[in-house]
């Protein structure tokens, strides 16, 4: 839920910036790609601090190295993130980050399958994952065709 939460409270805060005078703030579309650099910092940094146990174990057993995986989807992430900030590379990093999240999803549908918990709570049931799926991309694919 933490995502979640990022991606709208900073998409928030960058509009309410926007409104207030910050030029490079007055639109949705800047807005949003704030949202989703602050949400993907947040993801991507826990690749590589508290939760990266838990995102190893994530990984479904097939796939070689998960700590590697982790470690390159988190580099990906963080690399998206700036991207975003940047207008130039925003749209094409948007666009790279919808595949990864593509790319990713079923390493959370395998887990939810295998009954993994997370820092001690089950991880979220695919359903409400998915939902929370579909509004990741659809906001990665507003910041492309925006």
């Amino acid at each position: 839920m933490a995502p979640l939460i990022a991606l709208i409270a900073g998409t928030a805060a960058a509009r309410l910036a926007g409104l207030l005078g910050v030029d490079a703030l007055d639109g949705w579309h800047s807005a949003l790609r704030i949202g989703l650099a602050l949400m993907f910092v947040l993801t991507g940094s826990a690749h590589f601090l508290s939760r990266r146990a838990d995102l190893i174990a994530m990984v479904p057993p097939r796939l070689p190295r998960p700590d590697l995986l982790v470690t390159l989807t988190g580099v990906l992430e963080l690399a998206g993130a700036l991207g975003l900030l940047l207008p130039a590379t925003a749209r094409a990093a948007a666009a790279g980050l919808a595949l990864l999240m593509l790319a990713m999803f079923p390493a959370n549908v395998s887990a939810a399958r295998r009954g993994l918990t997370l820092a001690g709570r089950p991880v979220t049931p695919v359903g409400v994952r998915t939902a929370l799926q579909v509004v990741f991309v659809a906001a990665a694919l507003a910041v492309v065709f925006g």
